[in-house]
């Protein structure tokens, strides 16, 4: 499991307002971090477009139109992740990287 790479995700089981069922998910973790541990960090992605919402990219996976889910961002066992998807573009990944600096760095 690579950075910036896509994976399809079993999210369930969900609570609450918790994204759920598999789907595609771009892993953010670092690759250091992906080597060592069992768990991986990720962002889900969705069909359901928000284009107002500060908290969502847009993004084309798969070639199909889809949303990182920045505000859903969890860690996850890498037994939850099945086969590669897509990759993030250096470009893409970068944007994805100032967003979640945005959402959860340092003011």
């Amino acid at each position: 499991m690579k950075r910036n790479g896509i994976y399809w995700v079993r999210l369930d089981p969900a609570e609450g307002s918790e994204i759920g069922k598999t789907r595609p998910c771009v892993v953010v973790s670092l690759d250091v971090l992906n080597v060592r541990l069992n768990t991986v960090v990720i962002c889900p992605i969705t069909s359901q477009l928000h284009p107002s919402w500060r908290t969502r990219q847009p993004v084309l996976c798969a070639g199909k139109k889809g949303e990182i889910c920045v505000d859903q961002i969890r860690t996850v066992s890498k037994s939850r992740l099945g086969a590669k998807v897509d990759q993030l573009d250096s470009a893409a990944a970068q944007t994805l990287r100032l967003l979640i600096n945005e959402m959860y760095g340092q003011p």
